[in-house]
This record gives structure tokens, C-alpha cells and sequence, in this order.
């Protein structure tokens, strides 16, 4: 008989050998579904991270013949593969940008204290 620990703590599951939710289908999940009740929506996007309780983790075949009820619509997020990265002048002009800020000579701001004025509050004298 075995006894679990229940101070130790558990480690997230994994996305590796993650199998499809669908029922008979043994094939790798690459995508997750998850339903949005409230705007008839079904959502569908990378494979996610955490294996979530109200989530679906779907195979490429079954992904790809997802069907929903009449009236829902489907957002299908597909992240751009292709990082784009900064070219070589975009570099050049921010090391210049960078350069520049720290050549310029900062200018010490002289505070000139107001002459003969005491506060904010005055004397009138009586006009009578």
C-alpha cells in the first residue's frame, strides 16, 4: 500500500505526450480548444501549456474538422512563426540615439528666489 506525499509539491503537467481529448484517438494534441459560453464562441490556438479543466486538446486531424453549433463562430489564433528582428540600420540608429543622450552636456538649472515677497498673504492698508 502506498502513501502519497502530500507536501510535496507537483510539478506542472507537460505538453510532451499530450494525447488528442477526442474519444478513440490516440494521436499527439498540437492545438487546444476552449469554448467561450457566453459568446458562442469557440476558440482554438497553440497547444496550450497547462492542461486546463474546460479545455480540449485536439490532434491535427480532428483540429482541422472542428465543427461548431449553428451560430457560433470559430477564432482561430495562429501565431506568426517568424520573429521579427530589428535589421541592422534599426541597431545603427538606436546605439546613435543612445550615443547622442549621453554626449549632450546637461545644463544645471539656476532657481532665482523671488525678491521681497515674504508669502503668499499681503497687508492692504485701510483706505479711508
Amino acid at each position: 500500500m502506498s502513501s502519497t506525499n502530500s507536501s510535496k509539491p507537483s510539478s506542472p503537467p507537460s505538453a510532451v505526450g499530450r494525447r488528442c481529448t477526442r474519444s478513440g484517438c490516440g494521436a499527439h494534441a498540437i492545438k487546444t480548444l476552449t469554448y467561450i459560453y457566453s459568446d458562442s464562441t469557440a476558440l482554438i490556438g497553440p497547444l496550450s501549456t497547462y492542461v486546463e479543466p474546460h479545455s480540449y486538446d485536439l490532434c491535427k486531424e480532428h483540429s482541422a474538422k472542428l465543427t461548431v453549433p449553428q451560430g457560433w463562430s470559430v477564432i482561430e489564433h495562429n501565431p506568426d512563426r517568424q520573429v521579427v528582428e530589428p535589421s541592422p540600420e534599426d541597431l545603427i540608429a538606436i546605439a546613435d540615439a543612445i550615443r547622442q543622450s549621453f554626449s549632450e552636456e546637461i545644463k544645471p538649472r539656476t532657481i532665482t528666489p523671488e525678491v521681497g515677497r515674504r508669502g503668499h498673504l499681503r497687508a492692504i492698508p485701510d483706505q479711508k
